[in-house]
């Protein structure tokens, strides 16, 4: 490594509160050469709270790749720069990966700067289990690959943490629902903020609870318990008649018919073909009656 090369230091922002910043990411705000920002106007925000006057340089997506070598380039002038993204630590679904690995290669130190995440946030106060979890990302926005996902994710053997939309929290729940069942779940939303928080129940209740309000909005992180290993015996946990268990299962889950057979057929180990024709069998037999 080349001693006259500057550092690259990963510092973790506020999630939400402008209070939560450690005295040493202040510190580095205020001593590097360059602040490399996911969105320049966002972190301006911060910056004019503690008076630092630090240059800044926008870092996001949509750059990562051509702005990677730019950074690079100064690191190895001498110059050190802090990464910072809009909110909690960088490289955590943020960018950084590009500049970080390319650093790692070229021999430039890089230095985390420990602080908020929301993730572990919302863990800590989910009341799920925290000794061994998995974290996931956002899942993808189109239906099809979200479900996919969403199949892979169903048997980590532990609680899983998730980031997502506002617009697309609803559709993701109930897609949820029909891969995990009726797993307990956590919504928390707006961490650290005026309006922040945390809606528990078991995925088809947090369905229900969200459907019910005109807008959902903020920053969301979703917690969901890991697969218990000992379920309940089929005969107890749901009725004998499929169409009654139908019935009831889109009146719990909100679900449309289909979606609400494929979410039955799971719930009691057969195929969705053959509810279908166990349900069409007591239709049959009511008909015949």
């Amino acid at each position: 490594m080349d001693m006259a090369y500057g550092k690259l230091y990963l510092v973790a922002t506020p999630v939400g509160n402008l209070e939560d910043i450690t005295l040493r990411a202040l510190r580095i705000l205020k001593e590097v050469d360059l602040i490399a920002c996911e969105d320049t106007r966002h972190t301006a925000r911060l910056l004019k709270r503690y008076g630092i006057g630090t240059a800044r340089e926008s870092y996001h997506q949509f750059n990562e790749t051509s702005r990677t070598p730019h950074l690079v380039h100064l690191l190895q002038d001498g110059k050190d720069i802090a990464l910072v993204a809009d909110s909690g630590t960088p490289l955590v679904s943020d960018p950084g990966y590009e500049l970080v690995a390319a650093c790692r290669r070229e021999g430039v130190k890089v230095v985390p700067v420990p602080g908020p995440t929301a993730a572990i946030a919302a863990l800590t106060g989910s009341g799920l289990a925290s000794e061994n979890f998995f974290f996931a990302g956002f899942l993808p926005a189109r239906d099809l690959q979200r479900k996919r996902r969403l199949k892979e994710l169903a048997g980590i053997p532990g609680t899983l943490v998730l980031f997502e939309a506002p617009h697309r929290l609803l559709r993701s729940l109930r897609d949820m629902a029909l891969a995990f069942g009726e797993r307990n779940a956590c919504v928390a939303r707006e961490l650290t903020k005026i309006h922040e928080e945390f809606l528990r129940g078991t995925l088809p209740e947090l369905v229900q609870i969200l459907q019910a309000r005109p807008r959902i909005q903020g920053e969301i992180t979703v917690i969901i318990e890991k697969e218990k290993q000992f379920p309940e015996s089929p005969s107890s946990s749901f009725p004998s008649s499929i169409k009654q268990h139908l019935a009831e299962e889109m009146q719990k889950s909100g679900l449309p018919r289909n979606e609400a057979l494929k979410s039955v057929a799971r719930q009691r180990g057969i195929t969705r073909k053959e509810a279908y024709n166990k349900l069409n069998d007591e239709l049959r037999m009511t008909n015949d009656e």
